[in-house]
């Protein structure tokens, strides 16, 4: 199995390749959503699946969510307890693309330590549909992870990717930013 982790003043950021819906150990998963937190393709599509439809009856009293906004709710038939939407920017229409995909994944951590949440796994963020190049993404991605692992009382965040080939990016990242903390 891929996997890769770092060690941030002992909390774990790892990076892992699988399916987002499949992380018993995780205490909340974050979707990334469409702004009317309605089922859609890709990663929101299969957690609204096994969440099941009680999930999105619950979220659309939450909608519309703006760029970088986040909200939670329970996770119903995930295995999870929580599930976090949030709507990233899409790739050359949100400006500035680089600071909206940063506050995406604080915002997100914030709400997650709001919720004395502990575990938490993300899929890559805006990488899909919304086109944002993943070469561009992956670094936005671990950094704002790691300032969030600093800033915030989450022990562990995991970044849940989808292909081999994400996966081998984000391990790029991973590997330059272990390479640069102190030992």
């Amino acid at each position: 199995m891929n996997r890769r982790y770092i060690n941030i003043n002992n909390k774990i950021l790892e990076i892992v390749v699988g399916d987002i819906t499949d992380q018993p150990d995780i205490e909340a998963i974050v979707n990334s959503a469409n702004k009317d937190l309605k089922p859609g393709g890709g990663v929101s599509g299969a957690i609204h699946r096994k969440a099941g439809p009680e999930l999105y009856e619950y979220a659309k009293s939450l909608a519309p969510i703006k760029v970088s906004q986040a909200v939670i709710t329970p996770a119903f038939r995930l295995p999870n307890k929580y599930v976090i939407h949030t709507l990233g920017p899409v790739y050359g229409l949100d400006k500035p693309e680089d600071k909206l995909l940063q506050q995406t994944y604080m915002n997100c951590i914030r709400l997650a330590d709001e919720y004395k949440v502990k575990s938490l796994a993300f899929p890559s963020i805006s990488t899909g549909i919304f086109g944002y190049p993943i070469e561009l993404a992956a670094p936005l991605a671990v950094e704002s992870i790691i300032q969030g692992l600093k800033e915030t009382n989450l022990s562990m965040v995991r970044i849940v990717l989808y292909t081999f080939e994400d996966y081998s990016v984000y391990e790029g990242v991973v590997a330059q930013k272990d390479r640069a903390l102190p030992s």
